[in-house]
């Protein structure tokens, strides 16, 4: 499919009602209003198509941006695409998801992730720090660089409750992430969420809410899914 079809497709399967919703959470006009399930009809006709993907994501459309976020293949990125999406990002769900997964995918997931987390910009410090989740959700633990992770884990723990908005919210993340599905480090996890506590987020007029890490790892263990790992952070 060209690039024109795939938008009227994108179009015709927006709702004023959802992009309404989107809006609440902070989106970003230009965008249609797609449900990420219904647009997952379309990753086929993209996935073998690198540049449409691309061409998708520079639009700046919203839809089309985390569609390509779908169907791209992160072991094709670079390290300068890479950089130049999230500088693209208009708005959370854009950094957190898309550019986040795909770099967390990427053959440059740590570089970024450590380049992100300490940028100026508060919404590539959410990238940042959701890439390093994602990354940990999909690698296997004897790849992992278990002192580092255990540097942020206190990071988070002593910054949280003096950071931005947002970036609360993906270091909260990032605390349930080590416990979740790092296995040897559940326990520094659990005493990191202790020390941290309830974590106040603005979530605009939505009905989300900020998980409460020490409960969200007491479930995670109740049910026996500590170390556990995804196939692909891409959803």
């Amino acid at each position: 499919m060209l690039l024109d079809e795939i938008m009227l497709e994108l179009e015709q399967m927006g709702t004023e009602q959802t992009k309404k919703t989107f809006l609440r959470h902070g989106a970003v006009e230009p965008l249609f209003g797609v449900k990420i399930g219904d647009m997952k009809k379309l990753v086929k006709y993209i996935r073998k198509d690198h540049q449409l993907a691309l061409d998708l994501f520079a639009t700046n459309n919203s839809d089309a941006m985390y569609l390509a976020g779908l169907a791209i293949d992160p072991k094709k990125m670079s390290k300068e695409v890479l950089k130049k999406w999230i500088k693209q990002a208009s708005w959370y769900m854009i950094a957190e998801c898309p550019v986040a997964s795909v770099a967390a995918e990427s053959k440059f997931a740590l570089e970024l992730a450590r380049e992100w987390l300490y940028s100026e910009q508060a919404i590539t410090r959410c990238a940042g720090w959701n890439t390093y989740t994602n990354y940990l959700s999909i690698t296997p633990d004897d790849q992992l660089d278990y002192i580092e992770v255990q540097k942020l884990l206190t990071k988070a723990g002593d910054t949280i409750h003096q950071e931005e908005n947002r970036v609360r919210y993906n270091m909260n993340n990032f605390i349930i992430g080590v416990g979740t599905f790092v296995g040897s480090l559940h326990g520094d996890a659990r005493i990191i969420a202790e020390k941290v506590g309830k974590v106040s987020v603005n979530l605009g007029d939505t009905a989300c809410k900020v998980p409460l890490a020490t409960s969200y790892l007491e479930k995670i263990e109740a049910t026996d899914r500590i170390g556990y790992k995804k196939k692909s952070c891409r959803c």
